[in-house]
């Protein structure tokens, strides 16, 4: 684990009703991440944006690195409060119980963890549409692929991932009904060596675009050492595989991060699940590499327009599962809340268990 880098020092606070939070209040900010700043991909697009956020002037900020999905990660929320950090980011699905936790021990402090569902009076969850730009990315690799068979590197079998699964494959088949996203799990968030053997046996099995929700770029050099094509995730990934690397789904943190040190700054700050679309900025695409046509890159584009517009979204229906069951009745639009619970995967998805 790395150490903190600047102390949050000593900072006292009244205690916070309803989530209110005094006014012209200095922003001592923690992070909590799950793999290393070098990572190239999740936390490196976390750190961005704490890099961002710390460029205000009432706001300090530190981290805490390679911290585990474990019981442990609460005494680490709960030394930061005692250090004086008033704002702290738990920015991994496995660190939800804790954050929860150490949340409702400490009720002087706000806490915010990515990708939850779950709040109270001084905790928020925050995420973004990611699967919008999955969708788009999909697109482009559906319309590279000769195969017909696409490999997808997945972490774990929790909503977020399944998610983005499902929107990258609604893509791809929009524009090539016939391809298919053959997925394997790695059950890692971040781990270069096995990630990129997952990607390998994907390769092996005929795939020639991978794609992945993993924060190394392995996945992105086993497909270039192979002479096939690639799909990022988190941060642009273009440097780490630059003939393979058709685009990638990316965040910009920092839209997020800053907007929630001014709340909490001028008193306003109050719970809520945050999640933020293209249109906001937090989520989009990385330029598209110089292998991709321009007729390509125009049908992407005309998708992600289509989006930005607001008048259609990504799980509209209709939409089948992978036994063929409607999912999404023809006219629907799935819920922000049943999209945070997706438990299923749509048609064109092969696998889902623990092999491609």
């Amino acid at each position: 684990m790395n150490s903190v880098l600047v102390s949050c020092g000593m900072l006292g606070l009244g205690t916070l009703a309803k989530g209110d939070t005094p006014a012209g209040q200095p922003v001592k900010a923690a992070f909590i991440y799950v793999s290393p700043v070098t990572d190239a991909g999740w936390t490196r697009s976390h750190d961005d944006g704490r890099k961002a956020m710390a460029q205000l002037p009432y706001v300090e900020t530190t981290f805490r690195a390679s911290v585990p999905e474990t019981s442990d990660v609460e005494s680490v929320l709960n030394d930061l409060v005692r250090q004086g950090c008033n704002v702290i980011f738990t920015t991994s699905y496995g660190f939800r119980d804790a954050t929860l936790r150490a949340a409702k021990r400490n009720p002087d402090a706000i806490f915010l963890h990515c990708s939850g569902s779950q709040t109270s009076k001084n905790a928020g969850t925050y995420f973004g549409h990611m699967y919008q730009p999955r969708y788009v990315s999909g697109i482009v690799a559906g319309r590279m692929t000769k195969s017909n068979r696409l490999g997808f590197v997945a972490a774990y079998p929790i909503p977020e991932v399944i998610r983005g699964i499902n929107a990258f494959t609604l893509g791809v088949r929009a524009v090539n009904p016939q391809a298919k996203v053959h997925v394997v799990w790695t059950q890692t968030w971040f781990d270069p060596v096995q990630e990129r053997a997952a990607a390998e046996k994907l390769l092996d099995l005929g795939a020639d675009v991978i794609a992945q929700h993993q924060d190394s770029t392995g996945p992105q050099q086993a497909a270039e050492a192979r002479g096939r094509y690639s799909i990022g995730y988190n941060t642009d990934m273009s440097a780490h595989a630059p003939k393979a690397h058709l685009t990638a789904a990316v965040w910009n943190w920092g839209i997020y991060y800053r907007q929630v040190a001014e709340q909490v700054h001028r008193g306003t700050w109050k719970p809520e699940q945050y999640w933020g679309t293209m249109a906001t900025g937090i989520v989009g695409l990385s330029p598209y590499g110089p292998m991709v046509p321009q007729r390509v890159r125009d049908e992407a584009d005309a998708a992600k327009a289509k989006i930005l517009s607001g008048a259609w979204d990504v799980f509209h229906g209709p939409i089948l599962d992978q036994g063929g069951k409607v999912r999404v009745a023809e006219g629907a639009k799935m819920s922000d809340a049943e999209l945070l619970a997706m438990n299923w995967f749509v048609d064109g998805v092969v696998g889902g268990g623990t092999s491609p």
